[in-house]
């Protein structure tokens, strides 16, 4: 039996660990030939944040695979715990440049690619952080909010291309870039706190993440466009936080 991407190819960055891996992994069995693409070389060496490597990236996977269907630009950072005013220029400038100048080079890149088999998928990773406020640190949650409007701008700049662009809003997953938090919590003996903010009260795991990208990458959601997809157990419905004050950090 065919699986639900059978005949695509797809390339996932960010694919060396958490929800890329996942994605890649889902991707793979239901049929998809899948590009996997990490800064630490999972199959393909990759900076999501340089436009060069990036272009490269995708027209290779063109000339090789014969074409592109499905683009999910996942790679991202964190930026650590610092507050607004312990952070500097530099800091948001490295932080931007995966998580928004990432997802904007693959729309650019890609998109153009997916138009000439007919149509497809993009999808970037956001983040509830993105939505708004108490999610995660400054830097971090501008990019995730950025991506969310890049994605419904290129949305309407791609009409009548076929191209569909969604963004995914994850919630507290276990990552490699969130393994700090939950090591912390453990450490701490405090496991059973880990997520209990939402109403599922619990974390999420990757491959419930990989599952949301795959339903964004397939026909199954053929008229789902320039949306962003949370995936949070909850979370978002009322975004709970812990009160900030000047010059005190709260992360």
């Amino acid at each position: 039996m065919s699986g639900r991407l059978h005949g695509k190819i797809a390339i996932v960055t960010g694919a060396g660990s958490g929800i890329g891996k996942a994605a890649a992994a889902l991707f793979s069995r239901e049929g998809a030939t899948v590009v996997a693409a990490d800064l630490q070389g999972t199959e393909v060496a990759v900076d999501a944040g340089d436009e060069r490597q990036m272009a490269a990236l995708i027209a290779t996977t063109v000339d090789r695979c014969g074409g592109l269907d499905v683009m999910f630009a996942n790679a991202g950072v964190s930026g650590g715990a610092a507050a607004l005013f312990e952070q500097d220029a530099a800091d948001w400038q490295r932080i931007l440049q995966t998580n928004l100048i990432g997802p904007f080079l693959a729309i650019k890149h890609a998109a153009p690619a997916i138009a000439r088999r007919g149509g497809g998928s993009i999808i970037c990773t956001a983040s509830v952080a993105g939505l708004r406020s108490g999610a995660g640190g400054p830097a971090y949650s501008a990019s995730k909010a950025g991506v969310i409007n890049l994605v419904q701008v290129a949305a309407q700049q791609l009409s009548g291309s076929g191209v569909r662009v969604n963004a995914l809003c994850p919630g507290l997953i276990e990552t490699g870039m969130t393994r700090p938090v939950f090591e912390a919590a453990r450490s701490a003996g405090k496991e059973d706190r880990i997520g209990r903010l939402n109403p599922l009260r619990r974390s999420g795991l990757p491959e419930e993440v990989a599952h949301a990208a795959l339903f964004l990458a397939c026909a199954e959601s053929s008229y789902v466009n320039g949306h962003a997809l949370v995936v949070d157990g909850g979370l978002s419905s009322s975004h709970p936080f812990v009160k900030q004050e000047y010059g005190k950090s709260s992360f």
